[in-house]
């Protein structure tokens, strides 16, 4: 159940049909010379599993970026994954690629409930999954993706040019960070995003302010709090709602007709999601995107609640209003549910606020391309082989959510996207 906290809106995007020389390929010519049938951008669990489904079906591919580097590089390095142990896997065909049988064969403790998943614990296993079946990685960035006569270009980071049939974006939440409009005006010293922050040294002895009531803003607070800042969560949010711990009730069966376990949490609703996404986009579009937004909302970790509960300051029920620079310290105005206003004064300000899926936020995505695709919501608009609107464009991982449902926001989604997408792309290669 390893999840951000995930909101996608906004208008339709224009589409405009692609000129023949614009598309796969110019109609009547001869098909130019490509570097790989499928490029994947993106090094995360969607990445890795997908390149790891391709490669088990023998499909021509190549894949790019920097892995892991979300997990590595932006969760707090404490952290344990809101995930149980069966929720945690990278997907492949063999049954020795999960995150049980790494555990088995090392001796390391595992349980596929009840035993929270360190990060450090998931990092380890995803560079396992990545050596042993995605060796193939390029650690490059892409800074350019554009259609070409062959389907599309790819420029890399050390400038080279890759040409590509097809192109799967994996891309993660990396260029999705939301920030409140209110904190746009501040000095960029005083302000930032959770995403910004593996490590919080920086911070002892300052006030911190944490906006959010979700698992990275509870996260995040409890890290502050232990590296000796004076941390307070503000939020709209009437409480902290933390998953619950796991009951020994939990395995009966009267409970799980009830309630049923899944992937990403209990309930019927959840296991709608596991178990039927290739239905959701059949709902009509304002639901879907209702749905996306509340089912599965901001909730923390059961286990972290003992390190923020009495130890962390909160201000909840709360809505920030503005916010201004008080010499180099920050004032926020917030209104209570009263309609009363509040100030808040801080050092830093942390904007745990989640993410939004636009492509038009990504840096190398073109405009040609962008102003083909048709989006719902703010997000791609999706067939059920995860194709957008321009030929032999794909989308997986979170900003695939708007139509294929909650169960995308959460890295167990790759267990069913990816082998989907990898069947989908044998046939189209071999046709």
């Amino acid at each position: 159940m390893t999840s951000v906290d995930f909101e996608d809106v906004g208008a339709v995007r224009p589409v405009l049909t692609p000129k023949p020389s614009e598309g796969l390929f110019s109609l009547g010519t001869k098909k130019p010379a490509v570097d790989c049938e499928v490029a994947i951008i993106g090094a995360g669990p969607y990445g890795l599993s997908l390149a790891a489904q391709l490669a088990a079906r023998g499909v021509s591919f190549r894949i790019f970026g920097h892995a892991l580097d979300t997990w590595r590089n932006h969760m707090p390095k404490d952290m344990l994954l809101k995930s149980e142990g069966f929720g945690s896997s990278l997907s492949h065909p063999s049954k020795d690629s999960t995150l049980k049988a790494y555990c088995e064969a090392r001796g390391i403790p595992y349980a596929d409930t009840a035993i929270p998943i360190s990060l450090d614990l998931f990092l380890e296993y995803a560079s396992w999954f990545r050596q042993t079946y995605v060796p193939t990685l390029e650690e490059f960035d892409v800074t350019n993706l554009e259609a070409s006569d062959a389907g599309f270009a790819l420029t890399l980071e050390d400038g080279r040019c890759i040409l590509a049939r097809r192109v799967v974006l994996a891309i993660g939440i990396t260029w999705f960070r939301n920030v409140p409009e209110e904190l746009t005006y501040l000095d960029k010293g005083v302000t930032s995003h959770s995403y910004d922050h593996r490590d919080a040294a920086q911070f002892k002895g300052k006030e911190v302010v944490v906006l959010g009531a979700g698992a990275s803003a509870v996260d995040l607070a409890a890290l502050l709090n232990d590296g000796g800042a004076s941390v307070k969560i503000v939020a709209r949010d009437s409480a902290l709602r933390y998953h619950a711990p796991p009951s020994a009730d939990n395995d009966k069966w009267w409970k799980q007709i009830r309630n049923p376990a899944t992937t990403i949490g209990p309930g019927w609703r959840s296991w709608a999601a596991v178990n039927l996404p290739f239905l959701f986009r059949f709902l009509p579009e304002k639901l879907r995107l209702e749905i996306v937004k509340r089912h599965l909302g901001p909730a923390p970790g059961w286990f972290v609640r003992q390190r923020v509960e009495g130890k962390v300051a909160e201000m909840l029920n709360c809505k920030l209003d503005a916010a201004r620079m008080v010499g180099k310290r920050v004032l926020l105005r917030v209104t209570d549910k009263r309609g009363e206003a509040k100030t808040v004064e801080c050092d830093h300000v942390v904007a745990a606020t989640g993410f939004r899926a636009d492509l038009s936020r990504v840096g190398f995505m073109t405009p040609s391309l962008l102003s083909r695709i048709a989006t719902t919501g703010a997000a791609p608009r999706l067939s059920g082989n995860f194709e957008t609107t321009y030929p032999g464009l794909y989308v997986v991982g979170p900003a695939s959510a708007n139509s294929f449902g909650p169960l995308m926001r959460f890295m167990t989604g790759a267990e069913y996207a990816a082998p989907v997408l990898a069947k989908h792309l044998r046939k189209k290669v071999k046709a």
